[in-house]
């Protein structure tokens, strides 16, 4: 199997980056940092594992940070969660996906000593009709550009699909889902401009800017029908933008053999190892490196609410190596997705 360019690249400018994320910490302070995780479980393979993983490194990098976190069985334990880390005195709260970030807010109102983060929002109160955000002093929002990096994994999606035929799916539309898949339909549509083909997407609209849903992250056999459904519609590439439901997808390109799966948030090849075989590449938010910075930050005493933004620059958003799948993806496909990458990072593509 040849040696990927890629893989060096990415896991050169990934070491390079987790050296420079993170603030140095002040030997004095005591930080008592908090995670009000998610439904899901802390081992879910998605954002709260990610996150806790961030926390612990937090941990280990300073013998003055101590980490803990509460799981939520439902929305309905948000809020209680919370109120248990502001009695036991936490130095930050941080809120990880962006459906807690309401109950984030309304606690850091009534709390302004407190320091909380939210991950995966911009931690901003909107007005009644969503059209005006305003900033909290005490909340920073952990985001990410995930459409640029899912431009390239569109943009690999359409140079390895052999059918022409590529798809995506969302759990529910929220935009921080409806970011990846049009992202990807955006690299889609690169490829196709710029080496005259006509790969199709399914799943996603650019123009009406709407898709494939499952409607939630839960149902495993609504994203399993969509998976088929896109299979027999000839696609040969799927990616499910909905946490844990990429595994139905995953597990029925290994059932069916018709199909590879793009994985979201985490690189797949290492927090679901049981579907390698069939993962082309992984859509990754840097969810552990946002939660260990705003933990330094806090612990150095440098905390703002200004918000953490994830990019391929500062590889807060990352394409992931295509892994055991790296042998039947051509060498120059490789050099055009490093390529692409560049182009993004200076300006020259614009990813909307």
């Amino acid at each position: 199997m040849k040696k990927s360019k890629l893989v060096a690249v990415l896991a050169a400018t990934t070491v390079a980056a987790s050296l420079t994320l993170v603030p140095a910490a002040t030997a004095a302070t005591k930080t008592k940092a908090c995670l009000a995780l998610d439904t899901g479980g802390v081992d879910d393979k998605s954002f709260n594992a990610a996150s806790w993983a961030g926390a612990q490194a937090a941990a280990k990098a300073n013998k003055n940070v101590t980490v803990s976190y509460l799981p939520a069985a439902s929305g309905a334990e948000y809020a209680p969660n919370i109120k248990k880390f502001v009695d036991q005195k936490c130095n930050v709260i941080i809120g990880v996906g962006f459906a807690i970030a309401g109950a984030i807010i309304a606690s850091a109102k009534a709390n302004p000593k407190v320091k909380y983060a939210v991950v995966d929002d911009a931690g901003l109160e909107p007005n009644a009709d969503f059209t005006v955000f305003t900033p909290i002093k005490n909340v920073k929002g952990l985001t990410f550009k995930t459409q640029e990096s899912s431009f390239l994994a569109g943009y690999a999606a359409a140079g390895y699909s052999a059918k022409g035929i590529v798809a995506t799916y969302g759990g529910a539309p929220y935009p921080t889902v409806t970011a990846f898949m049009d992202g990807f339909a955006q690299g889609v549509n690169y490829y196709n401009k710029v080496k005259k083909k006509k790969v199709k997407v399914l799943g996603w609209d650019r123009a009406s800017k709407n898709g494939e849903f499952v409607g939630d992250f839960a149902n495993t056999s609504k994203a399993l029908q969509i998976s088929k459904n896109f299979e027999q519609a000839g696609a040969d590439v799927i990616f499910p933008v909905a946490g844990g439901l990429g595994g139905a997808t995953a597990q029925n390109s290994m059932d069916g053999g018709k199909s590879v799966t793009i994985w979201v948030d985490t690189d797949g090849y290492v927090s679901v190892p049981k579907y390698r075989s069939v993962l082309l590449t992984s859509v990754m938010k840097g969810l552990g490196e946002s939660v260990q910075s705003v933990i330094a930050e806090v612990n150095a005493g440098k905390f703002t609410n200004k918000a953490y933004v994830g990019t391929l620059a500062n590889k807060g958003t990352r394409l992931a190596p295509f892994h055991d799948l790296d042998g039947f993806i051509p060498a120059s496909l490789e050099k055009e997705i490093i390529a692409v990458e560049k182009k993004i990072i200076s300006g020259a593509i614009k990813v909307k």
